[in-house]
């Protein structure tokens, strides 16, 4: 069994049930005890922004915030895409504590290593 999860995020505030569904399952990884990552593309940057988290839930009233606090506080790594992010004016400075900055070479090794889900 492949001990590595690689949840990539591409939505965000444009669809508040699947990004807290996909920070759910990066969480739920961790605490199984495997070594989970999870990257964020096109509006999935979003989410590492200093404050916008606070402000989505899933429909079953999840709230994306405590899941991304739970991720920060186990170091679970949030990367953020670097062209998608530039983009979209979010800086390095405007991240959340946890998150950095990445290309999309590190997410193709990632993927390589790793069982990937997608959302």
């Amino acid at each position: 069994m492949n001990r590595r999860v690689l949840v990539v995020l591409s939505c965000g505030t444009d669809n508040p049930n699947r990004a807290t569904r996909a920070l759910f399952f990066a969480m739920t990884a961790r605490k199984k005890g495997l070594d989970c990552t999870v990257f964020l593309l096109d509006e999935g940057v979003y989410l590492a922004q200093r404050g916008i988290a606070e402000h989505l839930q899933a429909a079953t009233g999840d709230s994306a915030a405590d899941h991304l606090l739970y991720l920060q506080e186990y170091e679970v790594p949030i990367l953020v895409c670097t062209p998608c992010a530039v983009t979209r004016r979010i800086t390095p400075e405007d991240l959340v504590p946890g998150a950095r900055m990445a290309k999309g070479e590190e997410l193709i090794e990632l993927a390589l290593e790793s069982t990937v889900l997608s959302f």
